[in-house]
């Protein structure tokens, strides 16, 4: 789901993560090296069989269950990701990767259809998460597609107070994001994976259960131990799977989502709670195409309208459940004349467009004039609906840990935030980059990928930073959540600050670009 992501002021925030550990890596001397071998193509088994097996660099000569360096179970957006970074890699391009998932979209060439209407299930990358599926070779194919670059931002609330508007050119740069549907992003990173050299097997099926023992010298065991000696001696995990395959891995990476079973079976335990909030999102077309991200806080959550291209935008509505619940069932005409009243007049005025000198709040920039640029819009009118409506309940989670010994998380198996910012996903796609950067520093150094000293490399960079942007986010969500004077004219202290002082509107877009991170005030 995408959601625009506007920062109107910020504190410093203390980040009380549990631990970043930075320990030296240990070369361990007594694993088995890796066999590599070019597969063309991508396998896809339903059972184990010695056809299934074949293929596998290091499969067992003996006939025994199939063994990777990698299982990755989840084929979401985030896990395609992290095969895709890791075929993108010289070190890691030749690795033997299980994929697991039932989704049977994995196993087609092609996902997508030609000429379709856009899905309301669609994400906003940053220019950050932008220059990631650049270097793991996937923007070309996303270019293929309907995708929406937008380079404005406007941000404003119910009460009329205050607004803020953002534009790619305050950081110089062309844009300030890109909407495409999450079905455009997996198939284009899969794409990747199906035509590089990664050894790969996707295993169209639920993980049922996950063992391993703890690890223990190999001596004695010949020169290629079996992969029943290797799991005995704890140098691999065993994977049940709910079609009968038993899988081995050295390292098991859990992109399996908010419920991930991974986390579960690694008994990793999570902190967090529930928002009394849900979100609805739909698509919608307007007689004109829309080119700028929006969002207005409305008294019980805000509403996003993101470009989608030719036409289409995006609505995220975040609302009480009871309200969400009868905005789905409302009828078309009705939910239209909803959403525009939401997105002009509805709940509040508009906020007026003056020079700061003229504001009650001048006293935060002095008079400063306004560009035309910098004035306050009214977004297009939307003439219909374009999509189902769907719902999901919001929520914060985040996992005390994001390894242990041969397991990783990514994405939202090891966190998920409030999506009123669209950050999620970006930040499930930099977990990606930095777990195969440190898979890729372990086989530079001889390093069993397993390991969690070495994968503790990869919790370290990402821990701070996504428990920061949480922070942020939770925070916002908060301070939204209340209709109170002294907290109302705040927020407009906010949007004005974000508005007219340079200096913080530059911070603000590069950390919601994903090219600063905390703190803003450095």
């Amino acid at each position: 789901q995408s959601y625009i992501y506007i920062y109107h002021v910020m504190s410093d925030v203390i980040v009380p993560w549990d631990r970043v550990l930075a320990r030296q890596l240990r070369t361990n001397v007594c694993g088995s090296k890796h066999i590599f071998q070019r597969a063309w193509s991508t396998h896809v088994t339903r059972k184990v069989s010695s056809t299934a097996g074949s293929n596998e660099s290091n499969a067992n000569s003996t006939g025994d269950s199939p063994q990777h360096d990698i299982a990755i179970v989840g084929g979401g957006m985030v896990g395609i990701a992290l095969a895709a970074s890791l075929a993108s890699k010289p070190l890691t391009k030749h690795l033997n990767v299980a994929i697991i998932d039932n989704n049977p979209l994995l196993g087609r060439k092609n996902i997508i259809e030609k000429g379709h209407l856009p899905d309301p299930r669609v994400s906003t990358v940053t220019p950050a998460t932008i220059s990631f599926l650049k270097d793991i070779g996937a923007w070309k194919y996303i270019e293929e597609q309907r995708h929406a670059y937008f380079d404005k931002m406007q941000v404003w609330d119910y009460t009329g107070l205050g607004y803020t508007r953002y534009n790619a050119k305050d950081v110089d740069q062309d844009i300030l994001g890109c909407v495409v549907e999450n079905k455009v992003l997996q198939s284009s990173q899969l794409s990747c994976v199906q035509e590089s050299d990664l050894q790969k097997t996707i295993y169209p099926a639920r993980l049922n259960s996950m063992d391993m023992l703890p690890s223990s010298s190999l001596t004695g065991l010949g020169e290629v131990p079996s992969t029943a000696d290797l799991f005995m001696r704890g140098r691999l995990a065993k994977l049940e799977l709910s079609d009968g395959n038993n899988v081995y891995a050295k390292l098991v990476v859990g992109a399996d989502g908010s419920k991930s079973r991974v986390r579960e079976l690694a008994g990793i335990k999570t902190t967090g709670w529930n928002y009394s909030q849900n979100a609805i999102i739909c698509t919608v077309e307007h007689t004109v195409e829309n080119f700028t991200a929006w969002q207005r806080f409305l008294p019980n959550g805000p509403i996003a309208l993101l470009p989608v291209g030719d036409k289409f935008s995006n609505i995220v509505w975040t609302m009480d459940p009871t309200e969400a619940s009868d905005r789905r069932s409302m009828s078309e005409d009705d939910f239209i004349k909803a959403v525009n009243d939401a997105l002009d007049y509805g709940y509040g005025p508009h906020p007026e467009t003056t020079s700061s000198g003229g504001s009650s709040l001048s006293w935060l920039t002095g008079d400063v004039n306004i560009s035309a640029k910098e004035r306050f819009e009214t977004p297009p009118k939307v003439v219909k609906l374009s999509s189902e409506r769907m719902m999901f309940p919001l929520s914060l989670r985040h996992a005390k840990d994001y390894v242990s010994n041969r397991v990783a998380l990514v994405g939202d198996s090891a966190h998920t935030v409030h999506p009123l910012a669209g950050q999620g996903v970006n930040l499930g796609f930099a977990d990606a980059s930095a777990l195969s950067r440190a898979i890729a520093e372990g086989i530079a150094l001889g390093t069993d990928i397993g390991e969690a000293n070495l994968l503790k490399r990869y919790e370290a960079e990402r821990k701070p930073a996504n428990i920061a942007m949480m922070a942020v986010l939770d925070g916002i969500q908060k301070m939204y959540a209340v209709n109170f004077g002294p907290l109302n004219a705040f927020r407009a202290a906010a949007f004005h600050g974000a508005h007219y002082i340079s200096p913080l509107k530059k911070r603000i877009i590069s950390y919601a670009s994903g090219e600063q991170s905390l703190p803003l005030f450095s």
